[in-house]
């Protein structure tokens, strides 16, 4: 079991309603932390739906959902940003 500091940004966090959570999980990668998220239902699942383009970042650098979870670790979950 590890802790992890969770942070949604931008639209990920307007319809979850929360900025940041502190979590205990046992899920090994970030795409298994995803469906954890998931599966709560309700705001979480149509925000965090595999449908849905989501990015994410572990410790503040990007990565694909592969990436191996460790405590401590802050992993945060947004969705794609264009500019102009």
């Amino acid at each position: 079991m590890k802790t992890l500091s969770v942070r949604y940004f931008a639209s990920v966090r307007e319809a979850v309603g929360t900025g940041q959570e502190t979590l205990r999980t046992d899920a090994a990668t970030a795409g298994a932390l995803r469906d954890e998220l998931i599966a709560r239902g309700g705001a979480w699942a149509q925000a965090l739906a595999r449908s849905r383009a989501v990015r994410v970042a572990l410790d503040q650098q990007m990565c694909d959902e592969a990436v191996p979870l460790v405590d401590g670790a802050e992993l945060a979950f947004f969705p794609p940003v264009t500019g102009g």
